[in-house]
């Protein structure tokens, strides 16, 4: 299954652009936007903000190849979400388990940073991610940004679900919205999220989800 964009994708001209100056650069990179990862029948959505320059956008599958996939997915094989060893590459052999991971924009931004005009041209494949997964029950934001792709394409206002580490929220359709600090390495090496305090928000989310 995939909702995403094109390989050749042209909606935001300045990604457009990047994109193009980094195949120049880097010719072995995936340097195209990055279809999600996992089962087409999830019970829950992963979703991150956007390819890190030479992590998803080298290797061409979301949190692969940076340090934000080094405690992504160790912490989804803990939790029975994924089978197998990461090893940051996408010929792993990583298998998901009623998961898949995506990003709230497809394509890398220049210094990891999307518009909020790209955020918004990007949700229609967010839109289309959430309408594909009939057995979806939860989604997981990972930072701010992730949350709030995810409150709008759903039609919900961001002012009634505020974005905290750990939060739970109950939205009206039934799915289940859990927040964690991004898994950055920005983030962790500030302590802002540590293991442990990512490790708690997948603890929560099996007790919800059962």
């Amino acid at each position: 299954m995939s909702a995403g964009p094109s390989a050749d994708c042209a909606l935001c001209p300045r990604l457009a652009a990047f994109r193009h100056d980094n195949r120049v650069a880097f010719p072995d990179f995936h340097n195209a936007p990055v279809d999600s990862f996992g089962d087409a029948d999830a019970e829950l959505l992963v979703v991150g903000l956007a390819p890190g320059l030479k992590g998803a956008n080298r290797t061409g599958r979301p949190f692969t190849g940076d340090f934000a996939g080094d405690l992504l997915y160790p912490t989804l094989i803990k939790f029975g979400l994924v089978r197998g060893t990461f090893d940051r590459r996408p010929d792993d052999g990583l298998t998901t388990v009623g998961c898949r991971i995506t990003n709230a924009v497809r394509c890398v931004p220049p210094q990891n940073k999307p518009t909020t005009e790209e955020i918004r041209t990007c949700s229609r494949f967010l839109e289309r991610e959430l309408s594909n997964l009939a057995g979806l029950r939860a989604v997981l934001a990972l930072g701010g940004i992730a949350h709030g792709a995810v409150l709008s394409v759903l039609g919900y206002r961001k002012s009634a679900y505020k974005f905290a580490h750990k939060a739970m929220h109950e939205l009206p359709n039934g799915l289940l919205l859990a927040d964690s600090y991004h898994c950055s390495r920005y983030n962790t090496n500030t302590g802002r999220l540590t293991p442990e305090m990512f490790e708690a928000v997948f603890t929560e989310l099996r007790r919800r989800l059962g």
